[in-house]
């Protein structure tokens, strides 16, 4: 299923199942395509599936310069773009909803629908467990996490993995800033989805659903920021809910 297509001057790897309408998984911060496997032979089953890993994630190389949401969001602008998608439904999970949710924002024409998964707004979404997990002193325990992802896949080798693990701290600290305010621009439908355990306030993104036109949320219960993972046929389950009828 792995793929290469140039875009904006990187080669970028993405993965590719299914027929049907357009839909773009976009995985977390740190982690790669290979964290959707529970969704994306399940969705390909009713559309086209693209899971793309962003620069500097999994087999995608790094680029030169600090990296922020908004290029990442303009990185996946011209990934749909160059494959000539269309609309597409865009599944983000929490540092690649912030990169939809963007995405969203700046080209409301490139999107059909909106799903968020555990993606925090700002940084008064998160809880304080993990607003210390980032803005800690010690960031070791983070960087344990994400490094068996990075350096068996990276082209730019595994020593490469403080200098781009630096961009992704300097971003988590510095983003998301997104004001509720903003979001009643967002006009396609939109699903936020979180586990009830997550890192993120469920206040928080009630507010955020309130402040949508047309949106919806999901509180899966029993599960934490990895609930694709932990309860994939229940998560499989709301996103057909929530785009079948738009498909």
């Amino acid at each position: 299923m792995g793929q290469y297509a140039t875009v904006n001057g990187l080669r970028t790897y993405y993965e590719t199942l299914g027929e049907g309408d357009p839909l773009v998984l976009l995985h977390g911060g740190g982690v790669t395509a290979d964290s959707w496997y529970a969704q994306l032979p399940f969705l390909a089953q009713h559309f086209t599936v693209y899971a793309p890993e962003r620069r500097g994630h999994g087999r995608t190389p790094d680029v030169e310069g600090p990296v922020t949401t908004d290029l990442m969001a303009d990185d996946t602008a011209a990934f749909l773009e160059t494959l000539g998608t269309g609309p597409a439904h865009l599944v983000g999970w929490s540092a690649g909803g912030t990169v939809a949710l963007r995405l969203a924002l700046r080209r409301p024409d490139l999107v059909r629908t909106l799903t968020l998964i555990s993606t925090a707004l700002s940084r008064d979404a998160s809880t304080p467990a993990d607003l210390a997990l980032v803005h800690g002193p010690d960031t070791e325990a983070l960087a344990a996490l994400f490094r068996p992802q990075y350096e068996p896949l990276s082209p730019d080798g595994p020593a490469h993995f403080p200098v781009v693990f630096a961009k992704w701290l300097r971003m988590w600290r510095e983003e998301p800033d997104v004001e509720l305010s903003t979001l009643a621009g967002l006009l396609m439908p939109v699903l936020v989805m979180q586990g009830d355990h997550d890192g993120l306030r469920v206040e928080y993104s009630a507010a955020a659903v309130a402040a949508l036109p047309d949106a919806r949320l999901a509180v899966v219960p029993g599960t934490t920021h990895a609930l694709p993972l932990e309860k994939p046929a229940l998560v499989n389950q709301l996103l057909l809910d929530f785009l079948a009828p738009a498909g």
